[in-house]
This record gives structure tokens, C-alpha cells and sequence, in this order.
């Protein structure tokens, strides 16, 4: 990795972290697929797995009073079955099958979001399996949210307790993952560095998006953050 791909890394990971503190979700699924051809798999699960752990964090620091804890729980314990088969499979299946499922599977949430606007009401079964599959997408590829957000916008109603209840998801499970990994190796010299390097445009955009939270339009800020989606769905696939 150069000079270069480490410089675009950090603005990229600027850019999506900035979303994260606005809503709470999408930094990882916005940074995965740019940060996956610029460091490759491992490195970039890695980094941006302590980088969504630390932003939210400080989401659910500064708003506990929203959290929905019956909620949580409920999320936790689901997502963290699917957590268990996501790992198994990155583990077993080769990298070119699942990046261009990850592709397709990005590209899915990004025209669903960007094509509809109807309030989403879903069956105790469908809800259970959508937070299933969002474990499984948070185990292979830390990006989970995009599943979870789903469930959520038929859950919570309101934009602060959304954002704190999703933002304490990605505090209780991305712990395990960073176990897992520091388990695995690759927490190397290399990894530690870049990661060193990331804390200071994770602060900058912790801020920065923190401030945007109470003065923008949410949702013109999710259909921007739709777009995002969709390009880095294709930036995998082609």
C-alpha cells in the first residue's frame, strides 16, 4: 500500500463516518468496498470494525437516554446467531464469490432505499429473519446495518432513539469481532499504524456529523447516503 491508497483510505473513511454520527449506521457498508480494493479484505474489516466501534460509542455516550434497551437486547441476540454463520462462511468460502455478493447484496439495500419511500411494516417471522441476516452480513463483512436498517425503520419512529439503539448494536457486537480478528493475526504492525492514523478523520467526522444531526433533513441525508451505496456496489462488481 502507498502513499496514495493510504491518503484515499482516510478520506473515505472521513466521508463515511461522517454518516455514521449522523444516523448511526451506514460508515462501515459506505467505507467496505472502496477500503476492500485499497487494502484488501482482512486489513479493512479490521480497521473499520474498531473505527465503527469507537464512533458509536461516543453515539450512545452522548444520547443513553434514547436507547431502546428491550429493543437491543432483542436485536443483539438474533444478529449475534447470524454473527456466528457469518464468520464460519468468510472463513470457507473464496473471496471471489463473496466479493461479488457483497456487490450485489450492496447494490439490493441501495435501489431498495432509493425506490421507495412507504413505511415498512414487518411480520414477527420476516423480522426475525431480517435480523438473522443482518448478523450474517455483520459477521462476513461488518456491515450489517444495511439489513438492520430495515427492521429499524419499522421499529423506531423516532430519528434520536433510531440512531442511539442502532448505534449501541455496533458497540456490544463489534467487540467479538475484534476478538476474533486479534485471534486470527491480523492485528500486525502494518494494521495497528494505519489505524493509529484513522482516529484523527474518525474524530474530525464524529464531530462533523454530529453537528449535521439536529440541523439536516434526514431524509434527503438517507437518499444521499443511498447513492453512496450504490457506487460502492459497483466499484466491487466492476
Amino acid at each position: 500500500m502507498d502513499f496514495w491508497d493510504e491518503g484515499l483510505f482516510l478520506l473515505v473513511l472521513f466521508l463515511a463516518n461522517t454518516i455514521q454520527a449522523v444516523t448511526g449506521f451506514a460508515g462501515t457498508l459506505l467505507a467496505m468496498a472502496p477500503s476492500i480494493l485499497l487494502l484488501g479484505p482482512d486489513q479493512a474489516k479490521v480497521i473499520l470494525n474498531i473505527m465503527a466501534f469507537l464512533s458509536s460509542l461516543f453515539i450512545v455516550s452522548s444520547s443513553l437516554a434514547y436507547v431502546a434497551w428491550r429493543q437491543l437486547l432483542r436485536i443483539v441476540l438474533y444478529m449475534a446467531v447470524g454473527m456466528i454463520a457469518g464468520i464460519y462462511l468468510y472463513q470457507r468460502l473464496p473471496l471471489s464469490f463473496l466479493l461479488p455478493f457483497y456487490g450485489f447484496f450492496v447494490l439490493a439495500v441501495a435501489l431498495k432505499g432509493l425506490c421507495t419511500d412507504k413505511e415498512i411494516n414487518l411480520s414477527p417471522g420476516l423480522s426475525r429473519f431480517i435480523l438473522l441476516g443482518a448478523g450474517i452480513m455483520h459477521g462476513l463483512f461488518v456491515s450489517g446495518g444495511a439489513l438492520l436498517v430495515i427492521y429499524a425503520v419499522a421499529a423506531f419512529k423516532d430519528k434520536h432513539v433510531f440512531r442511539a439503539t442502532i448505534a449501541s448494536v455496533w458497540v456490544v457486537l463489534n467487540v467479538p469481532l475484534m476478538f476474533h480478528d486479534y485471534q486470527q493475526g491480523f492485528y500486525d504492525n502494518q494494521t495497528l499504524l494505519l489505524t493509529g492514523l484513522s482516529l484523527l478523520p474518525l474524530i474530525l467526522a464524529t464531530y462533523a456529523g454530529t453537528r449535521i444531526h439536529d440541523k439536516i433533513n434526514q431524509r434527503i441525508f438517507m437518499k444521499l447516503s443511498y447513492v453512496l451505496l450504490l457506487l460502492s456496489g459497483m466499484l466491487l462488481l466492476f
